[in-house]
């Protein structure tokens, strides 16, 4: 696994990486800003529990009785319901945009419950460790995620349940995002320390790997229990690449069903060099353009399926860096151009006005609190040359302190101002930057570590199974850390 670059440490709040932002951030896609508007577990062991694990009283309830209730697996005496499977399947396909067909969640079922059997050890080991999140945190999460995508409170839960998924489905995700992170953590130990001396050895490897090339990339890792028969996860695999293709987000879908750390980050590695990465992604990777999707790349361990954001050579990549901020009035209905409603001309007027009055970013910024900050003011640092070239145009001849002219769309008008721009070789790595890095990939190497360990040493129960087998799935391959 590649260590990620230009990303937070995972000691920092989880939620704002996880699976959690992911989800928030898609039911925002259809009122983006103006800039944007313009353009491991085991392998089916026994059918007889372990009666010492499971006790001797217990007893499995009558499936018949409600269809959702029906047990699918028991993973260390805790149940896994139908229930759990369709909010889970429910979820991914609102947060993912997508309708699936009953053949396309038939194909996605299995993988998806080894997801959620995986999760299922994950919470165990919370709880072993005491590793305890509370009400007060997930609900800080939550107002967090809105905030920052500029919704009113409670936005997310009133969305969830218009379209019937329980609300629960998100704060058990969040809950486990948190609390795996403290669990990282705990077993990191002192590793969780990056040395002056370990980010100057760094420095030293990437001076000599200037210009060559490297690349923006995103992963999903989907394991495979037997090298020998991988048919299930290939599958699996194949049927997760149409549906991004067919447009599904790649970090939602990342963040949804990847098993590797770096979906947390929604499968986002950064900036990564050819001999970080495994030999058969480098060799795809080679021949991929920009904004492509791969198919299957088999390597050890599973899958990677590989999306291309960007090439450049190491030690030289010039580009343009921005602040800017927005205010946004937004209309009271969609706008036809040839018959304009009142409120709508109204709000022309209002921005023109307002236009002649914003000198500074401060005031925009409260320009657009005071307009309800429908859109978030401060969109965050943006490069120059992957803006698309219509909103590339306007931003290129504004100065620092300079309004743009009203940008119209059909739900309302913005005004722009840049608060800052600077010429900047983006392939500076700083120290800090390094160190991130490099703690990610001691991240990566003890959760997969640790995993490989909670899988063996569990006690899983698939129900309906003809195997009844006690046999233990074999280990799983490491896959290449540099």
């Amino acid at each position: 696994m590649i260590y990620t670059k230009h990303k937070v440490s995972f000691l920092r709040s989880q939620y704002k990486l996880g699976i959690c932002l992911a989800v928030a951030s898609t039911f925002l896609s259809t009122a983006a800003f103006a800039i944007t508007t313009t353009h491991k577990h085991p392998q089916a062991t026994s059918s007889s529990i372990n009666s010492h694990a499971m006790g001797k009283g217990y007893s499995i309830p009558d499936a018949q009785v409600d269809t959702e209730s029906k047990i699918v697996a028991i993973i260390n005496g805790q149940l896994l319901t139908q229930r759990d499977i369709n909010n889970r399947e429910q979820l991914f396909q609102l947060t993912a945009g997508v309708h699936l067909t009953p053949e396309v969640l038939q194909r996605m079922r299995p993988q998806l419950i080894k997801q959620l059997i995986t999760e299922r050890l994950h919470t165990q080991e919370m709880l072993r460790r005491n590793v305890n999140i509370s009400p007060e945190q997930i609900a800080t999460a939550i107002a967090d995620i809105e905030k920052r995508n500029g919704m009113p409170p409670n936005a997310l839960r009133n969305r969830l349940s218009a379209d019937g998924v329980s609300m629960s489905t998100l704060i058990d995700q969040i809950r486990l995002q948190l609390g795996w992170g403290r669990v990282i953590q705990q077993e990191l130990g002192s590793q969780n320390r990056i040395t002056a001396q370990d980010v100057e050895q760094r420095q030293k490897a990437l001076k000599q790997e200037v210009g060559q090339p490297e690349y923006l990339l995103n992963e999903i890792f989907v394991p495979v229990e037997n090298a020998r028969h991988p048919e299930q996860e290939l599958q699996f695999t194949q049927t997760i690449i149409q549906q991004l293709r067919n447009g599904a987000p790649f970090p939602i879908v990342a963040a949804q069903f990847s098993q590797a750390q770096s979906a947390l980050q929604g499968g986002s590695l950064g900036w990564v060099q050819p001999d970080s990465l495994d030999p058969e992604v480098v060799a795809l990777v080679n021949k991929m353009p920009i904004g492509a999707i791969s198919n299957p790349i088999k390597v050890a361990g599973g899958y990677i399926i590989a999306m291309l954001s960007g090439k450049r050579t190491i030690g030289n990549e010039m580009g343009t860096l921005m602040n800017i901020r927005q205010l946004f009035l937004p209309f009271s209905s969609k706008l036809d151009p040839k018959h304009p409603t009142p409120q709508q001309v109204s709000v022309l007027n209002q921005v023109n006005q307002l236009k002649n009055s914003l000198h500074t970013c401060q005031q925009v910024e409260a320009a657009n609190q005071k307009a309800g900050n429908v859109h978030p003011s401060d969109p965050g640092e943006m490069q120059l040359e992957r803006m698309n070239p219509e909103m590339a145009g306007v931003l290129q001849g504004l100065q620092p302190g300079q309004v743009s002219k009203p940008l119209v769309s059909i739900d309302g008008i913005a005004l722009i101002m840049v608060c800052s721009r600077e010429k900047k070789n983006l392939a500076d790595i700083s120290t800090s930057e390094i160190a991130n890095q490099l703690l990610s990939q001691r991240v990566e190497q003890v959760s997969q570590q640790l995993d490989r360990d909670l899988h063996r040493q569990a006690i899983i129960q698939m129900q309906n199974t003809p195997d009844d087998s006690t046999a233990k799935p074999a280990t799983q391959p490491k896959r290449k850390h540099k």
